[in-house]
């Protein structure tokens, strides 16, 4: 039985879903039942991802949808074309992303722009436009509360959570979008919404030189490819489905054959001064405590050495 199967079919959309991820997470919530508005700024890679769904899952599942969903008109319309199209709107996935890796001493305006347009205003857009929908017609039909309405999926990505050299725009729209997350799961929790984030990690046309080649096709158990990004698409299905109800705010760290639950800044340790207004100078001489007892380095790290899964574990499956 498909995770979507039932009397209404879902309907879901997905943003930046002509390629990579989001065209593997297009595919799969077709499979898996759904009935999927594939987002993509390049309509002949949409046109691709929708004839696929056509001849894997068949006609009528799918239709496409052409614009930057970081402009608010073309978000509103997103949500008004799976309205007019399929009747309904169970659930978002925000995926579109480029990237412009440079230095901070050496990114343009423009480069930094651009970044956080496409993920950080692209995820505000559509966001905000579903979940005035939700808000409306929960409200309209004075339904109670404990339903479920609809589900949100962010992409966040390591280079936020952990941060990421040469990736300054990339990673701080990132991280915003992980704190953006929890917060809209804070606000539509009473309406029925959920909201979580994945990180993903796989073989993109955005990754191609760390990961290798990019490649397509479902992983098979026989040779498994641990960096495919068809490999992330199930994780997204399930949290787009009623089946993830209980579960909102989260962050997971998705890619090969894992999961992972990312734990949010926490305080690990402190010092205090009885009660007195600090005095600079004896800052000096106490804030070290604060990595003595937590074993944090004081210095700059490479956060992403801490990656569970990296680049180097390419070949360990």
């Amino acid at each position: 039985m498909a995770l979507f199967d039932g009397e209404i079919a879902k309907v879901v959309v997905v943003t930046g879903a002509g390629r990579g991820i989001g065209a593997c997470e297009a595919i799969e919530l077709a499979r898996q039942g759904a009935r999927v508005v594939v987002n993509d700024v390049d309509p002949d890679a949409a046109s691709e991802v929708v004839g696929a769904i056509s001849t894997q899952v068949g006609p009528g599942v799918a239709c496409t949808h052409i614009g930057d969903c970081s402009d608010v008109a073309v978000a509103d319309s997103l949500v008004a074309l799976a309205l007019s199209t399929f009747g309904r709107l169970d659930a978002v996935v925000n995926n579109a992303g480029i990237v412009r890796d440079r230095t901070v001493a050496k990114m343009t305006p423009d480069e930094w722009d651009a970044v956080i347009r496409v993920h950080l205003r692209g995820h505000y857009a559509l966001t905000h436009a579903a979940c005035a929908y939700w808000k409306d017609s929960v409200t309209a039909a004075g339904a109670s509360f404990g339903m479920t309405t609809g589900h949100i999926v962010c992409t966040a990505s390591t280079s936020g959570l952990l941060g990421n050299f040469g990736q300054a725009n990339y990673g701080a729209a990132k991280a915003g979008i992980a704190a953006f997350s929890t917060i809209v799961a804070q606000e539509m929790a009473r309406y029925g919404v959920t909201c979580n984030a994945i990180a993903p990690a796989a073989r993109t046309r955005m990754t191609e030189g760390a990961y290798g080649e990019v490649g397509g096709g479902v992983s098979t158990s026989d040779d498994f490819d641990f960096w495919n990004p068809d490999n992330v698409a199930p994780m997204v299905a399930f949290l787009c489905s009623d089946a993830s109800a209980h579960i909102s705010g989260k962050v997971f760290g998705v890619q090969g054959d894992t999961v992972e639950l990312y734990r949010p800044f926490t305080s690990v340790a402190v010092v205090e001064n009885g009660k007195s207004r600090w005095d600079a100078a004896q800052l000096a001489s106490r804030v070290d405590e604060l990595f003595e007892s937590s074993g944090i380095a004081s210095g700059p790290e490479n956060m992403m050495a801490r990656l569970r899964y990296s680049m180097t574990d390419r070949n360990r499956h």
